[in-house]
Order: C-alpha cells, then sequence, then structure tokens
C-alpha cells in the first residue's frame, strides 16, 4: 500500500488484514461439516470486511454536503464494471458477484440515506 503523501491522501491508513479460521480448501473438503466450516469461516470474514465497508458509508454520509448527493448512478456503475472485472480475475461467476453487489449497493445507499438523516437531516 502507498504511502499516504504518495497517494494524496490524510490521516490514518489501513491495511485489512483478512483472518480466515482455519479451514479445507474447497477441493479438499470430504464432508458437509468440512464444507460448512469453510463456509462459517468465510462468512465471519465476509461480515467484518462489510462492517468495515459501512464505516466508509458513514464517512461518505458525513462528507455529503447535499442528501442529493448519496445516490450517484454513474459510481453505481462504475463500482459494479469493477466488481465484475474482479470477479472474472478470481474466478467469481459474474452471476454471482453482479446481483451480490448491486444489492450491498442498494443496502448502503439506504444506509447511508439514514446515516445523512442521523447526523445532518
Amino acid at each position: 500500500m502507498a504511502p499516504a503523501a504518495q497517494t494524496g491522501l490524510k490521516g490514518r491508513m489501513i491495511k485489512t488484514t483478512l483472518e480466515v479460521d482455519a479451514r479445507l480448501a474447497p477441493a479438499d473438503c470430504q464432508t458437509m461439516p468440512d464444507v460448512r466450516q469453510g463456509v462459517d469461516a468465510l462468512d465471519r470474514a465476509l461480515v467484518a470486511l462489510l462492517a468495515e465497508r459501512q464505516g466508509y458509508m458513514d464517512a461518505a454520509a458525513r462528507i455529503k454536503a447535499d442528501r442529493s448527493k448519496v445516490f450517484d448512478r454513474a459510481r453505481i456503475e462504475d463500482v459494479v464494471d469493477k466488481v465484475k472485472a474482479a470477479a472474472r480475475e478470481s474466478g467469481l461467476s459474474e452471476a454471482i458477484a453482479e446481483p451480490v453487489w448491486r444489492t450491498l449497493i442498494d443496502r448502503c445507499i439506504a444506509y447511508e440515506y439514514d446515516s445523512w438523516d442521523r447526523t445532518k437531516g
């Protein structure tokens, strides 16, 4: 990760370290408990990342002076395009990635509106 001075960012840089419980690789799973252990571990990691993402929605609500700026169609499509590209690179089906992210974005926008209203409304 580039130092803050090189990226133009101010303040603390967050380095996310994804810690996932010990689990078998999917190809090595022999039983449904093996599969479920892996899925449960990944779910815990995903929840932690989503909580961090939610923090950025709070920051966006704090920074945006106008409530009408919460919804940005161009930004939504940019995010979805980036996610689809990342999905292709990672071997994740776009049929999973796109609807999951569109739902995530929808819920994050709703959360950001609520956050904006709580702090500025």
